[in-house]
């Protein structure tokens, strides 16, 4: 199976990196920058599962004249349709589209361009981030990979993936119901994210400064959730008891990705993962009304990025 990757950032240079470490065939679609830096070092991951420095194929986008079997996107929300657009030249009728995206907002975008049948349902979990030349710096053990029809039936190409995946040095499966673990994810970041950057503080931190700190966690967790369930996706009761375990832990310096983007000064994603997820819940009648302030304070950092400007 050929496989291009749309961006070799902290996420599709991490999961690609493995791919290319276990002998998969491998190419990166990358902007110039990023080219140079990997020319210059090579795809460089430090990681407690492994450290590795390997020598990528890399495609500026202008260059791309071939097709793939799988395009994985691993780009931020906010550069979907440059990512839509760069992407196309390698689409052949029977590529398939893996994104690994947040939420669910993209899957509308990317089948009304390619259609739904082209388009997987996939998420990853992981803790990484690009520093210094672009190393990508792993921060836990942990490395998810979920992928799988979003019909939850078992098809040839899910087949293949999972043979593509098989001896790979990440924790990859494939998943008879993706939608749900979508789900629950999205409740779970929207909920970390949103209390994270509400607060500009760790889980940690926040459930330790007053007694309102838990009790404020729990209560937008049970407002995403609630959205999820009018949906027909309640967490399942095992998920949702883990999940509060993770946003409620004493001494954690768990935060959101989106803190971190806010505290360097970086765009963030604050429609795709926060206000996606108030629209879905007005649309139903559920009344989100924490989510509703915490997205209205990540939306005045943009509003001030744009204006310092």
């Amino acid at each position: 199976m050929r496989v291009l990757i749309l961006g070799a950032g902290a996420t599709g240079g991490y999961y690609g990196g493995r791919l290319l470490e276990a002998g998969r065939d491998v190419s990166f679609l990358v902007r110039t920058r990023r080219a140079v830096e990997l020319a210059e070092t090579g795809l460089v991951i430090r990681s407690p599962s492994g450290n590795v420095r390997l020598k990528p194929r890399v495609i500026a986008p202008g260059e791309l004249n071939e097709t793939f079997d799988l395009v994985i996107l691993a780009c931020k929300a906010y550069d979907l349709d440059g990512a839509i657009q760069a992407i196309t030249p390698a689409m052949s009728r029977k590529t398939a589209i893996l994104p690994l995206l947040n939420g669910l907002k993209h899957f509308d975008v990317l089948d009304a361009r390619f259609g739904a049948d082209r388009v997987l349902g996939g998420l990853c979990s992981i803790a990484v981030t690009l520093g210094d030349k672009g190393v990508i710096q792993h921060l836990s053990p942990m490395h998810v990979l979920r992928f799988g029809e979003r019909s939850g039936e078992r098809s040839e190409r899910i087949a293949a993936l999972e043979e593509l995946v098989k001896g790979v040095n990440i924790d990859a499966k494939s998943s008879r119901d993706v939608m749900q673990a979508l789900w629950e994810k999205w409740v779970m970041l929207a909920s970390l994210a949103g209390m994270t950057c509400l607060m500009r503080a760790s889980i940690g931190d926040i459930v330790a400064a007053t007694p309102a700190g838990k009790k404020l966690m729990l209560q937008l967790l049970d407002e995403c959730a609630a959205v999820a369930s009018a949906y027909g996706r309640a967490p399942r009761a095992a998920v949702l008891e883990d999940t509060r375990g993770l946003l409620t832990k004493p001494g954690s310096s768990f935060t959101a990705s989106m803190l971190r983007d806010i505290e360097s000064g970086n765009r963030v994603e604050a429609d795709h993962i926060l206000g996606d997820l108030i629209a879905r819940g007005e649309h139903v009648g559920v009344f989100t009304s924490l989510l509703e302030i915490a997205y209205c304070h990540v939306k005045a950092y943009e509003a001030r990025l744009a204006r310092e400007a």
